[in-house]
C-alpha cells in the first residue's frame, strides 16, 4: 500500500488563552480528516501543553504547526521567547507541561528561530499503529 502524501497545517494565534481550545478543535478536525483518530487524544493533550506554555511564558503571538511524513506525526509551537524550555521539579505544579510532553511524546526538542526572536518546541507521535 502506498504511503499517504505528507501534509502540514499551521495556525497563527493571538496571545489569548482561548486560542488553546480553538487549536485543539482544529487539530481534532485535521487528524480525523486524515484518518488518524487514534492520535486525537494524545495530540490534543500535547498541543494543549505546548500552547499553554507559549501563552504563559511569552507576551507575543504564537502558532501551532502539525505535519506528517508517513510514520510520524509532528506537532510544534513557535513563540516569541528565545529562552529554552525547562522542566520543573516534580513537586512544582506550574512546570508539569514539559513533563507531560516528555512522558507522552515519542520524541521532542526545541530550537531558536530567527536568531533570538523566539523558539520552536516540537514533539512527535508515531503513526505506525494507526
Amino acid at each position: 500500500m502506498p504511503m499517504p502524501a505528507p501534509w502540514e497545517y499551521t495556525l497563527y494565534i493571538p496571545h489569548d488563552p482561548r486560542a488553546v481550545g480553538i487549536c485543539r478543535r482544529a487539530l481534532r478536525d485535521i487528524l480525523t480528516s486524515h484518518h488518524l483518530p487514534a492520535l486525537v487524544e494524545p495530540a490534543e493533550l500535547l498541543a494543549s501543553e505546548l500552547l499553554r506554555n507559549a501563552i504563559r511564558h511569552t507576551e507575543g503571538p504564537g502558532g501551532p504547526e502539525t505535519q506528517t511524513g508517513g510514520t510520524s506525526f509532528r506537532l510544534g509551537t513557535w513563540d516569541t521567547d528565545p529562552a529554552p524550555p525547562t522542566e520543573k521539579p516534580e513537586d512544582d505544579e506550574t512546570g508539569r507541561g514539559l513533563r507531560i510532553v516528555h512522558a507522552y511524546a515519542d520524541d521532542w526538542g526545541w530550537f531558536q528561530v530567527n536568531g533570538t526572536a523566539g523558539k520552536y518546541v516540537w514533539c512527535e507521535l508515531g503513526t505506525k499503529t494507526q
